[in-house]
């Protein structure tokens, strides 16, 4: 009976399968503009590249940070001018230096809700050779699709007293950093939601039932309607570096 209590939380909460982001956009241009936006330039072109990763269980986004900034994505302080950044969500234990390395931990992030981060990593070359070991895909998304993004994005961390993402610590891999989430990790809720969430802000259109594990919001992604297109099997160092 007493696990039964510990238990019920997870299960009521489990009924939210998404992320619940707030619908109405915030207006939190001005903070992710003043100090780390580029200078002005000439008309960009009316689409951007986009990438989408994925090992057996995991997926994240490879996308151009200056179309985040232009978006009105808030970075953290101090984070730089990459080319890219790549990106992803999950359990906080998951990305630690420990992992699992206590039964409490797994069963906590099987049966309960636990502390999330987003992972932000700068990518400044060729996708294929920073990411190897992960199956990419790459597809075009309007500029336009870039302010909800990037609202989704900043309502999923929780911010400072200056309105910047809190930092938890370093990245798992790469020179990026780990963000405090505001909304809590939780089987069904899994990393592969967050990343579903985010493709539907580019103008995608998934079931987000289907898309909980890697393969099912991969089958999804390369549906003609979503539009991904597969350029690197993973598994290796590529012979030869594939489009940018």
């Amino acid at each position: 009976m007493a696990l039964c209590w510990f238990l019920a939380p997870a299960c009521i909460t489990s009924c939210s399968l998404r992320l619940p982001v707030p619908e109405t956009p915030v207006q939190r241009m001005e903070v992710g503009m003043d100090a780390t936006a580029p200078a002005a330039t000439p008309p960009r072109d009316p689409d951007v590249l986009i990438w989408l990763i994925s090992d057996r269980y995991h997926t994240g986004l490879v996308v151009p940070y200056d179309w985040l900034l232009e978006s009105g994505f808030v970075p953290p302080a101090d984070f730089g001018q990459p080319r890219h950044v790549a990106m992803s969500w999950g359990n906080r234990d998951a990305y630690s230096a420990e992992g699992f390395d206590h039964p409490w931990k797994v069963f906590r992030v099987l049966f309960t809700p636990t502390r999330s981060v987003m992972e932000l990593i700068p990518v400044n070359w060729d996708v294929a050779e920073v990411i190897p070991q992960q199956r990419i895909w790459r597809k075009l998304v309007p500029r336009d699709d870039g302010p909800a993004l990037a609202h989704f994005l900043n309502e999923c961390v929780k911010s400072d007293d200056d309105g910047r993402p809190v930092v938890v610590c370093a990245s798992s891999w790469g020179d990026g950093v780990q963000l405090e989430c505001r909304y809590r990790y939780f089987i069904p809720r899994v990393c592969n939601v967050w990343t579903l969430q985010a493709l539907e802000a580019t103008g995608c259109d998934f079931n987000a039932w289907l898309g909980l594990t890697a393969n099912g919001l991969i089958r999804q992604a390369e549906k003609p309607a979503n539009g991904f297109e597969l350029i690197w099997p993973g598994g290796g160092v590529p012979e030869t570096p594939s489009d940018s």
